[in-house]
């Protein structure tokens, strides 16, 4: 069903192509402050109006570092290159890889669909510094090291929705459907998280994966914020 939703909202948006695209518009989201008083937020690609004069041409996007000098700082976006390893664009025949449209999708499907949850899968202090808003944090090391955090592995599956029966195995039947995503393509954990979560019998329909993380969603200039 939630396939269905996002491809037609994909369709609805080609079709709108020519009016202000989905990413630039964005999606308005409801965020809480420390002190648990709800604010609204916009989640969008943020373009600053001096970048947009810049001229499209190799000599200025591929330049040495792919910046040329002239182009302003506030216009550019980093990768790092420092460990990991690139992963393929699919983890299982059954799980969609998802890029930055279907989040934007994930989070307007979200305020009315309790079944849908954007998952950050790095450590806390990760999660903390910098994040997708309207993300939870479930660290990724819970769910593969699932007998050293067993307390933790098993709160999360709870909360999933995932239940118990008699012999004390999981009925994944009701679970939730969840968007995964790290630190970027080269970022293992949330494919480790899903691979656990594999093995223990979670659908993999249920599972989506934004292969792109933290870094496409920074790169592409995409709202963030710290929980």
């Amino acid at each position: 069903m939630i396939k269905i939703i996002f491809s037609l909202l994909l369709l609805f948006t080609l079709l709108l192509a020519d009016a202000i695209p989905f990413g630039q518009k964005g999606v308005s989201i409801t965020m809480k402050d420390k002190q648990g008083k709800p604010y609204e937020m916009i989640v969008k690609r943020v373009i600053p109006k001096e970048c947009k004069e810049i001229p499209i041409s190799n000599d200025i996007f591929w330049t040495g570092n792919f910046a040329h000098k002239s182009v302003p700082e506030t216009c550019k976006s980093t990768y790092v290159h420092t460990k990991g390893r690139l992963l393929p664009m699919i983890l299982d025949e059954d799980l969609e890889t998802y890029g930055e449209l279907e989040i934007l999708f994930t989070l307007k499907e979200m305020k009315t669909n309790p079944s849908l949850v954007l998952v950050d899968s790095r450590k806390k202090d990760w999660f903390q510094y910098r994040t997708i808003p309207g993300a939870i944090n479930m660290p990724f090391h819970y769910f593969k090291d699932n007998v050293e955090n067993e307390f933790e592995f098993e709160f999360a599956l709870k909360y999933l929705g995932a239940v118990k029966d008699k012999d004390d195995d999981y009925n994944f039947d009701n679970v939730k459907t969840m968007v995964i995503f790290c630190n970027g393509p080269w970022c293992s954990q949330s494919p480790d998280m899903i691979f656990a979560l594999l093995r223990v019998g979670y659908p993999s329909e249920k599972l989506k994966w934004y292969r792109g993380g933290m870094q496409d969603w920074l790169s592409a200039g995409m709202t963030s914020t710290r929980p």
